[in-house]
């Protein structure tokens, strides 16, 4: 089986002084918790080289909340791949529903953005998820499809196989709502399914992990269901407690 990933997104929280206060507490609780269990934070950009310098020994991979495709350029207020790699970062977010949402990124931006990443020596987490208009149309099987298709056509097959995939159904995302264990069971068999026509036999060790509030309560239950190998979480990543508990229930 796959290591489990559990990967905190901080999203726009925290500032330096914050940061290495949450790493103050929580550093010492996953010391204890997380045995057998990959572990990644992904800070704002600006706290990136701060909890970077406090991770570093410590196993805990550094990762980033999104990237610019272009390696360089008049772009301005964006970060590029080879800016992330220089700083030590391991995973990169690409294709969060909220940059989908909020900054309309498309499955062919999120594509470019993943291909950048392994360009660069680092691995995308590559983030897909229906909304709740296209769950309740009985379409969730198709829009996972187009965005897993998408989102792989740049990638190096020679790379395929350390690919990260989110499965995050937006309507679970800072709703308190949360899929079932079989319901996200039912879309990661979706993934992987879409990921052997995309990559082949490399579809077999590309690890999915589950995203869309996750919490304490709700770990065990999902993080042990069928097909998840791992979790992407949210807000409860903001807490040193509930994050080294949601570490714990991976294991």
């Amino acid at each position: 089986m796959a290591t489990p990933l559990v990967a905190g997104n901080w999203k726009m929280n925290g500032t330096e002084e914050e940061a290495r206060a949450l790493l103050d507490d929580l550093l010492p609780r996953l010391a204890a918790d997380r045995a057998g269990v990959e572990v990644a934070l992904a800070p704002p950009f600006t706290a990136l080289r701060t909890v970077g310098e406090r991770i570093r020994g410590s196993g805990i991979a550094l990762a980033a909340q999104s990237v610019h495709s272009a390696t360089h350029g008049a772009y301005t207020g964006e970060i590029s791949a080879g800016m992330l790699a220089s700083l030590g970062v391991r995973y990169v977010i690409v294709g969060h529903s909220e940059r989908r949402r909020l900054f309309h990124e498309t499955d062919a931006d999120v594509a470019a953005r993943a291909a950048a990443v392994f360009q660069a020596g680092m691995v995308p987490i590559l983030c897909v998820g229906e909304q709740e208009s296209e769950r309740m149309a009985g379409t969730t099987v198709d829009v996972l499809r187009r965005q897993i298709t998408a989102g792989t056509a740049r990638i190096p097959q020679a790379r395929a196989e350390t690919l990260v995939v989110a499965y995050e159904p937006v309507w679970a995302i800072g709703t308190g709502r949360t899929a079932s264990p079989a319901q996200a069971s039912e879309a990661h068999q979706v993934i992987r399914g879409t990921l052997t026509e995309t990559a082949g036999d490399a579809a077999g060790a590309v690890r999915i992990l589950y995203g869309g509030s996750v919490t304490p309560a709700s770990a065990g239950s999902l993080l042990h269901a069928p097909g998840v190998d791992g979790a992407l979480v949210g807000g409860a990543s903001l807490a040193a407690e509930s994050f080294a508990a949601i570490v714990a229930a991976a294991r």
